[in-house]
């Protein structure tokens, strides 16, 4: 497992009291990062969370509340952490919840839910912590797709979300640019289906689900120092996955 040195960084993983950003975070804490655990509403789950976060190494761990849809959420998300812990180095955005359903069949107000969350909340959450990444020269940011967005993927079923992660992708690759000679980069990182998954379907590649650890491999690569150069980069971790038919 790659261990880059995050000691004296803090780090904030949207939607991280359960699942994927669970164990994201419990990683960065390992490596020395004060992290903050977000929630919307598993406040039990976030502070046992922030709990281990504290056994596996971190020196300071606190948790969050906040809708990263929403504006004043993620202001004062942002100012709770920097209170508490300091200034957000690194930022992973987690948060992404779908509708695994017909288009037809999915509310608008679900439909604009998956977008708000996907989209916004990304956009939100980094503009957030750019002021202070610039100020110090020095930010990572990582978020989280879905594999085979660049390559088109879309279906009737969980189109939002389809629709929501090829628009993270393209956000990535345009901040990258814009941030390309102040000391920040941004990346993505795109599972197929992971471990906790509520269903597996048929034909995993390599016979598994993407296990928690095969994701924050690809995570902490971004974080290395010696990864300074990568930026606007997608990795996705599917086992080789390639949709025939969506």
């Amino acid at each position: 497992m790659i261990r880059p040195d995050l000691s004296e960084r803090v780090a904030l993983v949207t939607g991280s009291a359960k699942g994927v950003g669970r164990e994201l975070l419990l990683e960065l804490a390992e490596r020395g990062a004060s992290v903050a655990v977000h929630y919307r509403s598993s406040l039990d789950a976030a502070e046992e969370t922030a709990e281990d976060a504290r056994d596996r190494g971190a020196p300071e761990a606190t948790t969050v509340q906040g809708d990263v849809a929403s504006p004043g959420d993620v202001d004062a998300m942002f100012d709770a952490v920097e209170d508490e812990l300091g200034t957000v180095d690194v930022l992973v955005n987690n948060v992404g919840p779908f509708a695994p359903r017909h288009w037809e069949d999915i509310s608008f107000e679900e439909w604009n839910t998956v977008l708000q969350a996907n989209v916004n909340g990304t956009y939100l959450c980094c503009k957030r912590a750019l002021p202070e990444m610039r100020q110090q020269a020095w930010g990572r940011i990582v978020n989280i797709g879905y594999a085979s967005s660049e390559k088109g993927l879309m279906s009737p079923k969980n189109a939002p979300y389809f629709i929501a992660k090829q628009g993270v992708l393209m956000f990535t690759r345009m901040l990258a640019n814009d941030t390309q000679y102040e000391g920040i980069t941004v990346n993505a990182v795109s599972p197929y289906v992971v471990e906790n998954s509520d269903e597996f379907p048929d034909g995993l590649p390599r016979g598994r689900p993407a296990g928690f650890e095969d994701v924050a491999q690809a995570v902490l690569f971004f974080l290395e120092e010696d990864s300074d150069y990568i930026s606007g980069e997608n990795i996705e971790v599917d086992g080789g996955w390639l949709p025939e038919t969506v």
